[in-house]
């Protein structure tokens, strides 16, 4: 082999809905990389082939996501490789999509806060894979009856947080129907002893029957009720200095002229 050659360093595995991404280190000097997919079950596959880069997109190598996977990260000369000759290479530590890719946000549709009762619909996010018709595959598609969702919604300005389960797209949970809700919602594969959670999504809150002390606060409402009382009281000072000149004025006014 070529042992003069520095090997990848630091190789992590990046997967979000099953797109993943192999990063790895140094920035190459004088060579090249190319990155071996090996699979328990499949074929030696090659991608980013004499590459300079030090990350390579290999979603569409690892589309059986019940695989287990290792890439191999070879550091080839200039001169290229030949079939006489391994180049050195560093290996990736196992990975299999099914079990580790991270479950991305899901994208909410529609929510509504009518009475004591929450909605919610969402729907959920698309893996790079696609039917035969060219339509992308659901995360639902791939997990099926393995996947849930978790609702976690709590009182406007509360810390006491509530938390609800579904296998469908939608949530109905009773609320406080004279307070506003905040909500998340976010993937939830209960097999999975690692990487159990998703990422949740955007943080919305309702907006029914919210008063201005619920959006701004009650410090605001002191600030302001000093405020008034400062130009209350300003303002009767300045009318009783005014007063007592214009009195003052009056009687200086009234006084006999000295010398007449």
């Amino acid at each position: 082999g070529n042992p003069e050659l520095p090997t990848a360093v630091n190789i992590t595995w990046s997967s979000i809905n099953f797109k993943t991404i192999l990063q790895w280190q140094p920035k190459p000097s004088g060579y090249f990389y190319t990155v071996e997919i090996h699979g328990h079950t499949s074929d030696t596959k090659r991608k980013c082939i004499l590459t300079t880069e030090t990350e390579c997109d290999v979603t569409d190598l690892l589309r059986n996501v019940n695989e287990t996977y290792t890439a191999h990260i070879l550091s080839v000369p200039s001169s290229g490789m030949d079939n006489f000759e391994e180049p050195p290479f560093a290996v990736s530590e196992k990975f299999t999509p099914y079990k580790q890719t991270i479950l991305g946000k899901p994208e909410i549709l529609n929510y509504t806060q009518k009475g004591s009762e929450l909605n919610v619909v969402f729907e959920d996010p698309l893996t790079p894979y696609t039917f035969p018709n060219g339509s992308f595959e659901s995360i639902r598609d791939i997990f099926q009856h393995d996947l849930q969702y978790k609702l976690s919604y709590w009182k406007d300005q509360s810390s006491g947080k509530k938390e609800r389960t579904t296998t469908s797209h939608t949530f109905e949970v009773s609320v406080d129907g004279t307070k506003n809700y905040c909500f998340y919602i976010q993937g939830v594969i209960p097999s999975r002893r690692e990487n159990r959670y998703g990422q949740e999504s955007t943080v919305l809150c309702t907006s029914v029957g919210r008063t201005i002390l619920d959006e701004y606060g009650a410090e605001v409402f002191i600030i302001i009720a000093v405020i008034a009382i400062a130009v209350i009281t300003l303002a009767i000072v300045l009318s009783v200095i005014l007063c007592k000149r214009k009195k003052a004025k009056a009687a200086r006014e009234k006084e006999p002229l000295n010398g007449i």
